[in-house]
């Protein structure tokens, strides 16, 4: 039962920041020109046709989604792209996204429609700077331990389309941007790399960054991003919503919700919110979010939910009446195909495994993988232990 309970707890956090629910009260009135939208992130194709469902008047654009994403759209193209590492094709969608948008007439609507995973699928570097050397760049970054933040940062300095470029390039038409936020504190600049939006950052930021983690700073490539770009800016949806939504679902079944939103190294936060678990009353739903890293050592396969799931069932060795599962609400766990993984009491040989980074494969060999496809949200991580 607690494995049902469990699953209903984290969909019920996945389902509340849905397109569909959390989009049309956002709308914009239609304008007196054209109306172009550019939809970009994991829940690009949802979040479009949410809008095509709606929208009153014509309506044209594209939509940039992950290779191997499904969906179909009425009155707007589809395009795919590389994650979480760029390829050739991110930097063709970045130079067609800005071709429209600098299209746009002053009485038109650029609606932007942004969502995590938008930094890499849209990818233009900076001058001079090739895009194997930025792909190596970041896939350093990937495996360094650095923060979605940090690695954004340095994205953005290293980028003719990121840290509020399309903005630019949209003027003088009105633009909104509606965004479904992946990011611990929800800052508009980390989500997607902030395309359109300020940037408080300045590529020194950038370079503290590299030097802290021990990689090299590219030569060429970087530029300062705009402090002030047009626009209307608004969050729908963000990892909140999707932990209030959870910690109702959680009431229902008849647990107590504790709620954390929390970042860092996902085999240590697992391990301490085991710990934390074991010292609670039974009955207790202990559930958080946040985006978690993992310092990549061995050469297994997983993501930060299964490495922290592998983490808690170690430390939860002994400690029988508790469970858990971790699982990213996009549904796809770093480089595997699941979104993330069951864990109760115990994991024999989960120690050899967690050294090698190949929670993946653990849990894959026990039959406590969660693999729901891509859900067509994105709001970072989701977990949930039941005592």
């Amino acid at each position: 039962m607690s494995r049902e309970h469990l699953e209903a707890i984290w969909r019920a956090g996945m389902e509340a920041c849905l397109p569909e629910r959390v989009l049309p009260p956002h709308l914009p009135e239609p304008p007196p020109g054209r109306t172009l939208v550019l939809a970009l992130g994991k829940a690009a194709v949802p979040m479009a046709k949410s809008v095509e469902e709606r929208w009153r008047g014509p309506l044209s654009g594209l939509a940039l989604a992950p290779h191997g994403s499904g969906g179909r759209l009425e009155r707007m193209e589809i395009l795919f792209a590389a994650h979480p590492v760029p390829d050739g094709s991110s930097v063709a969608a970045a130079e067609r996204l800005l071709a429209l948008a600098a299209d746009a007439r002053g009485d038109d609507l650029v609606l932007v429609l942004l969502s995590g995973g938008a930094s890499s699928l849209a990818c233009l570097p900076g001058t001079g700077l090739e895009l194997a050397e930025k792909r190596d760049l970041i896939r350093a970054l990937l495996r360094s331990g650095a923060d979605v933040s940090e690695i954004n940062c340095v994205r953005r300095h290293l980028s003719r389309f990121k840290g509020g470029r399309l903005a630019l390039a949209a003027a003088p038409a009105r633009l909104v941007t509606l965004a479904i936020s992946d990011v611990v504190g929800d800052a508009p600049e980390d989500i997607g790399s902030g395309p359109t939006a300020a940037d408080p950052t300045g590529a020194k930021d950038s370079g503290a960054i590299l030097l802290r983690y021990g990689l090299s700073a590219p030569e060429q490539g970087w530029s300062e991003t705009p402090e002030q770009v047009p626009g209307d800016y608004r969050i729908v949806a963000r990892g909140a919503d999707a932990l209030a939504a959870a910690a109702e679902k959680a009431r229902t079944l008849g647990y107590r919700p504790m709620l954390l939103e929390c970042s860092g190294e996902a085999r240590e936060v697992g391990r301490d919110h085991a710990e934390l678990a074991a010292a609670l009353p039974p009955g207790t739903a202990l559930i958080s979010g946040g985006e978690l890293t993992v310092t990549v050592r061995g050469s297994g396969r997983g993501g930060p939910n299964q490495e922290y799931a592998l983490a808690a069932a170690l430390a939860l060795e002994g400690r029988d009446g508790i469970s858990g599962l971790a699982a990213d609400t996009d549904g796809i766990d770093g480089d595997s195909e699941a979104a993330g993984a069951f864990f109760e009491c115990g994991a024999p040989g989960g120690g050899a495994a967690l050294k090698a980074n190949d929670s993946g494969r653990w849990f894959a060999g026990r039959g406590r993988l969660l693999v729901t496809g891509p859900t067509g949200t994105n709001v970072s991580d989701l977990r949930i232990i039941l005592t």
